[in-house]
């Protein structure tokens, strides 16, 4: 069989051209000057000229210099289906930098029908102690004809102890990990549910994580007054005992998980409102974005 060697060369120039636009757009990208990625990727600047001109036929070793100074896998800068524009570059170095909750958000944004596949109708209410979570949760599973499940509950029934004493047996990083197996418990049997969660749960990455990329999430909020109103309305007064910095702690707890309890998809603002009215807006919030349908 006859061998196309013009053929063959030619694929060879468009392949350095093709790694020489990549080049270029990742770099601009992310707003590096030439000089700026020679110094990080160790090539020099003629030498990254010519490869974006289109006419350094480059070795694989420097290939993967200047691929790891750019943050991006070689097989993005020689594969066809890689951005084209400084802008999709940029895009796809952030989509890469990101952790896995914030991908997820991106791919719930551009391809919701992967959301709705993966979450179906689990519905979890995170959020601090008090605020309302477990009442609403149970109220408006009422009213959407679906299972409630408290996660605390949950772990309790598998393990046999209160919460408080599984703490004091296996430590917090032992909750943690019951925690997480139970959660995926759930998500394995269960397609259609309302989950209330400790307000902890944000203290595990991955956990949380696990939790945002399969269920509906909605940070059920209170000013923290009334999260310790609330709490000692129900007859638990743990949380003052003998600690006249309760408050201001429970102001810190909920700063410190605030950023976290944002990257739910829902918020509801229960503050100053009845338990009615709750009830009713959790329930527009759900239908209205196809969360659950109503009865």
């Amino acid at each position: 069989m006859e061998h196309n060697d013009s053929g063959s060369a030619a694929e060879v120039q468009d392949l350095i051209a093709l790694v020489g636009t990549r080049v270029r757009a990742c770099r601009k990208g992310l707003g590096f000057s030439r000089q700026e990625l020679s110094l990080r990727s160790g090539v020099s600047t003629r030498y990254l000229a010519q490869l974006e001109s289109g006419l350094g036929n480059i070795s694989i070793g420097l290939l993967k210099q200047i691929s790891i100074a750019l943050e991006t896998p070689v097989a993005s800068l020689i594969s066809a289906d890689a951005p084209q524009s400084s802008e999709e570059a940029r895009l796809l170095q952030l989509y890469l930098a990101a952790d896995a909750s914030n991908r997820a958000r991106v791919l719930q944004v551009l391809d919701p029908s992967t959301d709705a596949k993966s979450k179906a109708t689990r519905i979890c209410l995170i959020g601090l102690r008090g605020a309302g979570k477990s009442t609403l949760g149970a109220l408006v599973a009422q009213d959407l004809d679906l299972p409630f499940i408290e996660l605390n509950a949950q772990i309790e029934g598998k393990i046999g102890v209160p919460i408080g004493e599984i703490i004091a047996l296996y430590g917090e990083d032992g909750y943690r990990q019951i925690e997480a197996e139970t959660l995926d418990y759930l998500i394995e049997r269960h397609d259609k549910m309302i989950l209330a969660v400790a307000g902890g749960i944000v203290s595990s990455a991955q956990t949380f994580e696990r939790l945002l990329s399969n269920f509906h999430s909605v940070w059920i909020k209170a000013r923290p007054a009334e999260h310790m109103d609330r709490v000692r309305a129900q007859g638990d007064l743990r949380p003052m005992a003998g600690n006249p910095q309760a408050m201001e702690q429970l102001r810190q707890i909920l700063k410190a998980r605030e950023t976290r309890y944002e990257q739910a998809a829902y918020q509801l603002d229960t503050g100053g409102k009845k338990i009615q009215t709750s009830r009713s807006e959790l329930k527009e919030l759900l239908v209205t974005n196809n969360v659950a349908r109503q009865l």
